[in-house]
């Protein structure tokens, strides 16, 4: 079904402008409705199914934060934005406080009107995806900086394969981060160093504690020259080769000491060749083969039903168990005991992809 945006404000030429670009703008094409006053917005509400409703604050008789607190006690499901000129913290705070999904200023420039678009996308995404925004047309980098210049609160669940980050984000603000036992900004550096993610928004958490003081800008400046000091530690090729082949050995000895694991089998990609490294099976291409394709089916189960990512796939049988995982450009599947638990087994799982990816 076509979605339906509902914009309101009493400005008709405002109104008319946004009609026309948010028709013609963005990959949706929903279909854009619009009210003079609040009064006429509910009505519309009340008559029809809105995926979001965009609206000014100042306005006669009932204004935008009084729509507001009505839509959301009603309408549990509408998105709503605040789209204003009134550079007011505590009309900021307010709506926040009263469920707004985002707070704009009005555009003054293409730069920010691109990404005000931009944002309302991806909210539009959210809602016929079911919460998940996490498709690869957009870098990380790209959804915090729309998270913080429109003002929002919320927490971004990053998956890198089965290993999971979390960066906590409040009114704009970059508050704390937390992967693989860091937290803070050296977690913040080390989820934007993953190559392959999915993300999920999920509701603010009002409760954190601050843990990071640094503007999102400075940590985004700050994480990439980091990277490009990494990048620019010059290795030939064959030093490559043989520094990854090195660690993957020691990485595979080590999980295969962890309590229940028989085998360990690792296909990585190297020069655009993807080679098996194992520890604990005679022949390794049936596993292999048998692993490759069996993710691919799991993968395109995954996107018919619309439900994300595939993180991790656990197999049992009457001999072993065996778990299959990405991480990264990195395909592995660890064999276990019959005897070991399911939550043992989730655990020991959780423990190797924390290793590989660190």
């Amino acid at each position: 079904m076509q979605q339906k945006i509902l914009l309101l404000d009493d400005e008709q030429d405002f109104l008319d402008l946004y009609k026309e670009m948010l028709g013609q703008h963005l990959s949706t094409l929903p279909e854009v409705r619009t009210a003079l006053t609040g009064s006429r917005a509910l009505s519309m509400l009340e008559s029809d199914k809105y995926a979001l409703i965009i609206l000014d604050l100042h306005m006669p008789k009932m204004d935008g934060l009084q729509v507001l607190a009505i839509a959301r006690r009603k309408y549990p499901e509408l998105r709503v934005v605040i789209l204003t000129g009134v550079r007011d913290e505590q009309f900021r705070t307010r709506a926040y406080a009263m469920g707004v999904d985002q707070y704009w200023i009005k555009p003054e420039t293409d730069q920010e009107m691109g990404l005000f678009m931009e944002s309302i996308e991806t909210l539009l995404s959210t809602e016929s995806h079911g919460g998940f925004r996490g498709v690869q047309s957009k870098s990380l980098v790209d959804i915090i900086q729309l998270e913080c210049l429109s003002q929002s609160s919320a927490v971004l669940k990053i998956s890198n394969g089965a290993v999971e980050g979390r960066i906590w984000i409040q009114n704009g603000e970059v508050i704390d981060a937390e992967a693989i036992g860091l937290t803070s900004e050296p977690a913040f550096q080390r989820i934007l160093t993953w190559k392959t993610v999915s993300y999920e928004v999920l509701p603010p958490d009002p409760g954190r504690p601050r843990r990071i003081f640094t503007s999102y800008q400075g940590l985004l400046l700050n994480t990439a020259q980091a990277m490009d000091e990494a990048a620019s530690q010059v290795v030939t090729p064959a030093q490559d080769d043989v520094a990854s082949a090195s660690d993957s050995a020691v990485m595979l000895a080590d999980i295969s000491q962890l309590t229940g694991v028989e085998f360990v089998l690792a296909s990585v990609t190297r020069k655009k060749k993807r080679t098996q490294e194992f520890t604990g099976i005679e022949d390794p291409k049936p596993v292999a083969e048998w692993m490759e394709q069996t993710l691919e089916q799991f993968e395109q189960l995954g996107e018919s039903l619309q439900v994300g990512q595939m993180q991790q796939i656990i197999g049992t049988g009457p001999q072993r168990k065996a778990a299959l995982a990405r991480c990264g450009d990195t395909r592995l599947c660890i064999g276990f005991g019959a005897s070991i638990s399911a939550d043992d087994l989730r655990e020991t799982m959780k423990t190797i992809l924390t290793k590989w990816v660190s």
